[in-house]
């Protein structure tokens, strides 16, 4: 679960504030780009006119 960035009752929670950005912003981008919604059947992206397609996670990442 993504929010647990936010508390300290796990490993993974950010201790620099560089390092809370940069998780926040590939969360995003993955939640717009490459998650398909259940209930539209695409993507916020997609919906938006922003691409025509799903993003895989590789092309997030290029």
């Amino acid at each position: 679960m993504f929010t647990r960035r936010f508390t300290r009752l796990t490993l993974g929670f950010s201790k620099k504030l560089d390092n809370l950005k940069h998780a926040v912003a590939l969360f995003v981008a993955h939640y717009n780009f490459c998650r398909v919604h259940g209930s539209h059947s695409q993507t916020p992206a997609i919906q938006a006119g922003l691409t025509d397609h799903t993003w895989t996670i590789e092309e997030l990442l290029t």
